[in-house]
């Protein structure tokens, strides 16, 4: 079996959706502070962050949408882990619509979107013009019974307007959103298992995952 990390590490100062504050990074407790508290020779380190949900790659559950939507505490473990993935290759287009899933069983699985756009990943480019599904493409999804839908993003709506009718249609629908993903270049075409589990926090709807890919090369 081969993991592939689909994940963007978070680092104190980054940028994920201009607009919205970056990560605080720093020690709560220090190691050479806490010598004070133990035997010579032991020490250790307690960290402490400071960011808003939407950090990194994240999450999407339909609260984040929806007042009465499920939040992640509500989220059972069977819509985050082992689901059968399935990735769509769009690297040519900024939107991608209906056709891009044209023949395409999505029942069930973890439909990720390959676009390439994570190579801007942390530069000004990321947040301009980049790709993102058509309300048309979204509605094929949710009629195909698809589970989760990822892309490697900045977002899955077409933030040049305010209204984000991907986001409404899919998380009205119970279909769980991953934005901001990285490395599905490396993702085969054939079969994989997609995991994205977050923690269980109540009232919240959106929070960083780490996304990875298992497949079985036996």
């Amino acid at each position: 079996m081969r993991l592939v990390d689909l994940s963007h590490v978070i680092e104190n100062g980054m940028v994920t959706y201009r607009g919205l504050p970056a990560p605080h990074i720093c020690d709560w407790l220090s190691r050479e502070a806490s010598k004070a508290n133990y035997e010579s020779g032991t020490e250790f380190q307690i960290g402490q962050i400071t960011m808003v949900a939407n950090t990194g790659t994240y999450i999407d559950t339909p609260f984040h949408r929806y007042a009465d939507g499920e939040d992640l505490s509500q989220v059972g473990l069977e819509r985050l882990v082992e689901l059968p993935g399935l990735v769509v290759r769009a690297t040519d287009r900024q939107a991608i619509d209906v056709d891009a899933f044209d023949g395409l069983d999505v029942a069930g699985k973890a439909v990720l979107v390959h676009t390439g756009w994570s190579r801007h990943w942390r530069t000004e480019a990321y947040y301009e013009g980049h790709p993102f599904l058509t309300e048309a493409a979204a509605e094929r999804l949710v009629a195909g019974g698809a589970r989760l839908v990822g892309i490697d993003s900045h977002n899955i709506d077409d933030t040049a307007g305010r209204t984000r009718p991907v986001h409404s249609t899919l998380l009205g629908a119970g279909v769980l959103i991953v934005e901001h993903m990285r490395g599905l270049e490396e993702l085969p075409d054939g079969p994989f298992r997609f995991f994205a589990a977050p923690p269980k926090v109540k009232g919240f709807g959106t929070f960083p995952v780490r996304a990875f890919a298992a497949i079985d090369e036996g």
